[in-house]
């Protein structure tokens, strides 16, 4: 029996692939828990400075597994998934203080698409769609998405995305900002995500990480509360050495090599 999660480790970047194919790479408990537990481990692994998140074969992830929820159904608390796993899914990829970027090719649907915008940033192609498929299974949206749909497109896009249960394609995707880059194909969607997260691994990880803490909190906070965000992660990333190698750079007219320390 094949893992559930692929991870390959390249010169920094780690790209985690979602490996149930079959299914479009829908998300039983045992692909949720390895995903949890690989987003806290690279969290803390100093070799690692971007993440590339990707799904096996023709689709990114279609959300829950509907086949082991049905099992479930006959319990007391088929939801019960949601506390257990979703949530900690959730805050370990949008925690994690590392860039990461999501190759979605094919369609993501539900949690999956959830967990696409969880990601920093996001590549698709042709095939890419988003479908928020929650509604069409009589249940309201988890793993984050009513926190960061509205933030990409706004509460009025929102509320019909979710309501109305509709996909998006990639074009129409592209033009809301669900997707940062469109590649041509989609045999170019995994490498061009690849050179994305090389090129962020090549960078300044802290500062990324403190970056990342930033928009978390700047979104929802007060004022004051964001300044205060802000003088914490300035003190943070102020005291790397990839900031006293970038302002020597700078001064000796010299391009940077950054550590990610």
């Amino acid at each position: 029996m094949s893992a559930p999660l692929l991870v390959d480790h390249a010169e920094g970047v780690v790209t985690v692939t979602m490996n149930r194919p079959d299914s479009l790479n829908s998300l039983d408990i045992a692909l949720k828990v390895a995903l949890r537990d690989t987003f806290l481990e690279l969290a803390d692994d100093p070799k690692c400075r971007a993440v590339v998140l990707a799904g096996a074969g023709r689709g990114f992830c279609v959300g829950q597994d509907l086949r082991e929820h049905m099992s479930a159904m006959g319990g007391k608390a088929p939801l019960d998934t949601v506390e257990k796993h979703y949530n900690p899914l959730a805050l370990a990829l949008a925690e994690l203080p590392k860039p990461v970027i999501a190759a979605v090719r094919g369609p993501a649907a539900g949690a999956g698409a959830g967990l696409a915008f969880l990601s920093d940033l996001r590549v698709g192609g042709p095939s890419t769609s988003f479908l928020m498929a929650f509604a069409r299974v009589g249940l309201a949206a988890d793993t984050a998405v009513s926190w960061t749909l509205p933030r990409m497109v706004g509460a009025a896009k929102a509320a019909e995305l979710l309501l109305l249960a509709e996909p998006v394609k990639a074009d129409e995707a592209r033009r809301l900002g669900l997707l940062t880059r469109l590649a041509e194909d989609d045999d170019q969607v995994l490498p061009a995500a690849q050179e994305l997260a090389a090129r962020l691994a090549a960078g300044p990880t802290v500062a990324y990480g403190q970056i990342k803490r930033e928009l978390l909190h700047g979104a929802t906070g007060t004022l004051a509360d964001a300044l205060l965000v802000e003088l914490a992660a300035q003190q943070r990333s102020g005291g790397t050495a990839d900031h006293r190698e970038s302002t020597d750079a700078f001064v000796n007219k010299r391009t940077p090599v950054f550590e990610g320390r």
